[in-house]
C-alpha cells in the first residue's frame, strides 16, 4: 500500500468527511477499512490501517520500555487513538476530542503520506506548505542522508523542484 496526494475536504456538523474513492479503493485492497485515527505531529491527525497501526506498535515495542520518550509517546498516542470505519457513503467521523486537538474549522486537507493519511486544518496546512516548500531541496538532501549527492543514473533519489 502506498498513499499519496492531497485532497481538500470539509467536515459536516458531526465532524465527518468523505474519503476520496481512490483512497478507499487503495485502503480496501490493503486489507480492509478498519482504521485508527490518532494525534499526529505538527498539530495534525493521523489515520492508519489496522496493519500499519500494528506495525507502528511493533516498531515502538523494539525500544526499551523504560525509555521516558517511548512511555510518554505511547501514553499520549494510544490513549487518544480510536478505531473508526467509514460508513456506507465512505465518511469517517473524527472524534470531537481529536478534532479539538488539531482542527480549527470545517475545512481540512487529507494527505497521503506513504503508509498513512494525515488530516490537517486547511489554513494550518497552507501555512506549513508556505514555510517548508521553499526549502524543498534542502529538506530532500537531509531526508536522503545529506551531502548533496546527485541522483544515480538509474533516476533514484529525491526529485528536484524547478527553481
Amino acid at each position: 500500500m502506498f498513499l499519496t496526494g492531497s485532497y481538500q475536504r470539509s467536515l459536516d456538523d458531526k465532524h465527518r468527511f468523505t474519503l476520496p474513492k481512490t483512497l478507499r479503493d487503495v485502503l480496501e485492497q490493503a486489507g480492509g477499512l478498519v482504521l485508527y485515527i490518532a494525534p499526529g505531529t505538527d498539530r495534525s491527525l493521523v489515520i492508519y490501517t489496522e496493519s500499519a497501526f500494528q506495525r507502528l506498535g511493533e516498531q515502538l515495542g523494539q525500544g526499551p520500555p523504560t525509555a521516558q520518550d517511548i512511555r510518554a509517546f505511547s501514553r499520549l498516542f494510544y490513549a487518544q487513538a480510536q478505531r473508526v470505519e467509514p460508513d456506507r457513503q465512505g465518511r469517517i467521523r473524527i472524534p470531537s476530542e481529536l478534532a479539538s486537538l488539531a482542527l480549527g474549522g470545517r475545512d481540512i486537507v487529507l494527505l497521503g503520506v506513504r503508509d498513512h493519511l494525515e488530516v490537517w486544518d486547511r489554513d494550518r496546512w497552507q501555512g506549513y506548505l508556505g514555510e517548508k516548500q521553499p526549502f524543498y531541496d534542502e529538506i530532500a538532501e537531509s531526508a536522503f542522508g545529506g551531502g548533496g549527492q546527485a541522483p544515480s543514473s538509474t533516476g533514484a533519489g529525491p526529485a528536484r523542484q524547478p527553481g
